[in-house]
């Protein structure tokens, strides 16, 4: 069966509905054991995206930003689709004491990525590790502006 996922794009997104859209579209074509880097600064609308994803993933919600508790998972609707675990480390980045990375493995998501799609707030550069098949996604807010770029790439071993 051939791969149709969208391997890589820019969207432009002037409404937060656009954002949830383009989400929608890519949580549709994930599977267990992906994992999602969502990248940018803050008020980008990384959660606004992993809303969108949740939804075209089917799961429970509501998606909020895990900031204060590290990671939420939400189960699936239907038996034969994957949950979705949402991670958010930022609050880990302003601690200079945290290893991050004994932080993200402390969470054992990579255990849970045969049942799961793993979606990290802030994990640029440790997320990948989880899995072979990750897709990341950054977005920029434009200055003075409500609108937004998103690009994605999946990356493949």
């Amino acid at each position: 069966m051939a791969d149709t996922r969208m391997d890589s794009g820019t969207a432009e997104l002037p409404t937060p509905e656009d954002t949830i859209s383009l989400g929608v579209r890519l949580g549709e074509q994930l599977r267990a054991g992906d994992v999602v880097v969502l990248s940018g600064p803050l008020g980008a609308g990384k959660t606004a995206l992993a809303k969108g994803i949740a939804i075209g993933m089917d799961v429970d919600g509501p998606v909020t930003s895990p900031t204060f508790v590290l990671a939420r998972v939400h189960n699936a609707r239907r038996h034969e689709h994957p949950a979705m675990i949402h991670v958010d480390i930022y609050r880990l980045l302003d601690d200079d004491r945290a290893d991050l990375l004994a932080e993200l493995d402390s969470l054992d998501l990579d255990t849970d990525l045969e049942d799961a799609v793993v979606v990290v707030e802030w994990g640029e550069g440790l997320a990948e590790r989880l899995s072979d098949n990750h897709l990341d996604i950054t977005l920029q807010r434009r200055p003075d502006s409500e609108t937004r770029t998103a690009t994605w790439q999946w990356n493949r071993r």
